[in-house]
């Protein structure tokens, strides 16, 4: 009859390879002729087998060989799979644990919907996935855990994920998972132990119980230790600097403290503290930084200068304590002088604009030079940078800064502090009667710091500083708006330099890329402009916290004044006709310009790009840029 299902119908069809089946293949532990052998073979048996097993019944493949390419490869398999490739889980159990874990809108595990439904056992799942997996299984007990390790634990990311610190042995720390297929809580580990992590397995309801008699201990506590808040601290501050952490933030939540990193200029959780810990931690910090530790109505600053005892790392870090519904919040910046003290020639400017930057700006005996961007965007490393050219014996250099960033040998450096008196007026008065050949001004904030770095040029002196615009044109017209009169600015100012942080490509998972056609439209140019550009993005690897990105780059808009563009400050025209002379006179590179030049020798990325640098001009074609700026190979 045509309504009943043929014999062949009814007979079981060979499943196509699956991840783990691919993964041999990939590996070349098997053969596609292998493979087609065992759907035969599959094809033919009355009781449904999984490929895989009926690959190892051939012996065409050995449980070792599998657990090898497994190993070797572990984000690449998904939970579910792997279970039914290894004959431990039916197609339609898996089925409809999907469709439990779809009804919970994600907020369950498929390992964990399997225990719950009964499907597998809590001790066998973890025991196949140990073996598999060559994970050491262990069973953590909060009593026989180090509470330094815990208090380094971020308790809320570390309930969310499952997994809680063991042991530590030669600075690793061995972490237990729950599910260890799960890279971002691998990632989440790394961040809260130093990327030094191994991992280890463990049953889900052990792990939540070790983490909940944790957390009882701490809201039993009568109070912290001042050498358990201490260690924390210091713990904090080692992390952030083995990380490359610019700034520390500690936040007052309703239920406690919440601490978070910003690394490579983007904000990432680290680890939570118990509130009563956490006002301990304040009010450590605020002793290291100088702080009145009485007062907690006002906001305040400090400073603190650090040295790991363990590493004998440095770091000045300054720290600023806001008031806010919950209590203080904390924000340390650290200024590692090490990594963040640089030389002018590995600041990220390519050849010719470096060349022009030294000889036209920072090398002529005098007049003012402007770096300016937005807060965050590298102006400080960049004075500093050039502070560090101009340093040398037979020249006198004197700094007015709120506060000093960085200290620098051989230089005469002033904080202001506006509790002694000792204002920023003040101590412009008085800079220029310190016979300096070279005077910086951390910031021109006012009126008043325009009119005193304008007046100390005019009388012979260099001066470095830096000013919050959007870019170098920016720099100027914001002066003009300060009431400083056009010829002054046109007389005494030399050069201003606007830049951006961009993130780096992370060159151990970087790709070929191609922008789309939204992208290049976005970016106002054609195909054929982008000829002999190599645009690369990071597919994410643990060296980039599965990123993409490692580190930052810096992109430059340097405006050096030549005679047509001091005409034209003078006749007060335009931003759009200043920057069309500057660009056709003076050899201005926009900032979208050199980011596209970055991005087309696969340093940044075209997202970053767009994402980050104003686009108030239309890019010339990468390879004029390249020839504007050098060549960065």
């Amino acid at each position: 009859m045509s309504g009943e299902p043929s014999s062949a119908a009814l007979a079981p069809q060979p499943s196509p390879p699956s991840d783990v089946v691919g993964l041999l293949l990939k590996e070349q532990l098997i053969t596609e002729a292998h493979v087609r052998h065992a759907q035969r073979v599959q094809a033919k048996l009355e009781t449904p087998r999984s490929l895989l097993t009926v690959l190892q019944d051939l012996q065409l493949v050995s449980p070792e060989q599998v657990r090898q390419a497994v190993r070797a490869n572990p984000q690449s398999m998904r939970l579910g799979d792997l279970l039914i490739d290894l004959g431990h889980l039916r197609e339609s159990d898996l089925r409809a644990a999907l469709a439990a874990q779809q009804a919970s809108q994600g907020r369950k595990r498929l390992g964990e919907i399997l225990v719950e439904s009964r499907v597998m056992s809590e001790h066998k799942l973890t025991e196949v996935l140990s073996d598999l997996f060559g994970l050491p299984l262990v069973e953590p007990r909060v009593a026989d855990i180090d509470r330094g390790l815990l208090t380094r634990m971020h308790l809320r990311r570390a309930q969310d994920g499952v997994f809680i610190p063991v042991s530590q042995s030669g600075g690793r720390v061995t972490v237990a998972f729950a599910d260890p297929l799960d890279g971002t809580n691998k990632l989440a580990a790394d961040h809260m132990f130093g990327g030094n992590v191994v991992p280890a397995i463990a049953r889900r309801s052990l792990i939540l119980e070790a983490l909940s008699a944790f957390e009882r201990g701490l809201r039993s506590v009568n109070g912290p230790s001042e050498h358990t808040a201490m260690q924390l601290v210091v713990d904090l501050i080692r992390e952030a600097l083995a990380s490359g952490t610019s700034d520390i933030h500690i936040e007052p939540l309703a239920a406690g403290l919440r601490v978070r990193f910003r690394l490579d200029g983007v904000m990432m959780e680290h680890r939570d503290i118990d509130r009563e810990l956490g006002n301990a931690v304040v009010s450590r910090i605020k002793v290291m930084a100088g702080a009145d530790i009485a007062e907690r109505r006002r906001h305040q600053d400090g400073r603190i200068k650090f040295e790991d005892p363990q590493t004998g790392a440095t770091a000045d870090i300054r720290a600023s304590f806001y008031v806010t519904i919950h209590g203080e919040k904390v924000v340390l910046r650290l200024l590692n002088r090490k990594t963040e003290l640089i030389s002018i020639q590995d600041i990220g400017m390519g050849p010719r604009m470096l060349e022009r930057f030294i000889g036209d700006a920072l090398d002529v005996p005098t007049g003012v030079v402007i770096i300016t961007g937005p807060t965050g965007s590298g102006k400080t490393t960049t004075l500093y940078s050039a502070v560090d050219h101009l340093n040398t014996p037979d020249t006198c250099i004197v700094t007015a800064e709120d506060p000093v960033e960085y200290v620098v040998d051989g230089i005469a450096q002033c904080s202001i502090n506006a509790k002694i008196n000792r204002t920023f007026e003040e101590t412009l008065r008085h800079i220029v009667r310190q016979d300096p050949d070279v005077i910086v001004l951390g910031e021109i904030r006012d009126r008043f710091s325009a009119d005193t770095a304008i007046q100390a040029a005019l009388t012979g002196h260099k001066v470095l500083t830096t000013f919050h615009t959007e870019d170098a044109i920016g720099g100027l017209l914001r002066l003009l708006n300060m009431n400083i009169e056009a010829f002054l600015i046109s007389s005494t100012v030399v050069s201003v330099m606007a830049q951006r942080l961009l993130r780096r490509v992370c060159p151990s998972c970087a790709e070929p890329y191609t922008p789309s056609a939204t992208e290049i439209r976005r970016l106002g140019v054609t195909p054929q402009d982008l000829r002999g550009a190599q645009f690369m993005l990071g597919k994410g690897c643990s060296a980039c916290r599965f990123t993409g990105y490692r580190g930052r780059i810096c992109v430059f808009e340097l405006l050096v004044l030549n005679e047509m563009v001091k005409d034209a400050i003078l006749n007060r025209r335009t931003s759009y006709e200043i920057r069309r002379i500057s660009i056709e006179t003076s050899g201005l590179v926009a900032l979208i310009e050199d980011g596209l030049y970055k991005a087309s020798y696969g340093l940044t990325s075209i997202q970053e790009v767009l994402r980050h640098l104003p686009r108030v001009v239309k890019p010339r074609p990468v390879e004029e840029i390249r020839r504007l700026l050098g060549s960065l190979s």
